[in-house]
């Protein structure tokens, strides 16, 4: 068998989470602490409670964009087809349809 192939195991690795709670772990990490955001004492499926951890402003960014499109007015397509008509309406039927035999007919009278 090959020496050395499996890495060293640190049986006293302390890990200390954000809210303050430590341990100690077993780990093959070379180093003897480790910092992490959540914990079984802080976690949320835990403790019960929502806690939102936005390490890069998502959470922020998402908050910021809603904000921006409640501000906005967003029609559905029912008004917006019905401000089309209205629009249609106000400038008159002065875009009436032609058929290829009235314009004929059209042109041979203004010769």
């Amino acid at each position: 068998m090959k020496k050395d192939l499996h890495p060293k195991y640190n049986s006293n690795l302390k890990v200390v989470c954000s809210c303050g709670n430590t341990f100690v772990t077993g780990s093959t990490l070379d180093t003897d602490t480790l910092t992490v955001e959540l914990c079984s004492k802080c976690h949320p499926f835990y403790t019960g409670e929502q806690k939102i951890v936005d390490t890069e402003n998502v959470v922020k960014r998402f908050e910021e964009r809603a904000q921006k499109t409640s501000k906005m007015s967003f029609k559905n397509k029912r008004e917006k087809m019905a401000e089309r008509k209205a629009k249609k309406t106000q400038t008159g039927k002065s875009t009436s349809t032609l058929t290829l035999k009235d314009m004929l007919a059209n042109a041979n009278i203004s010769k």
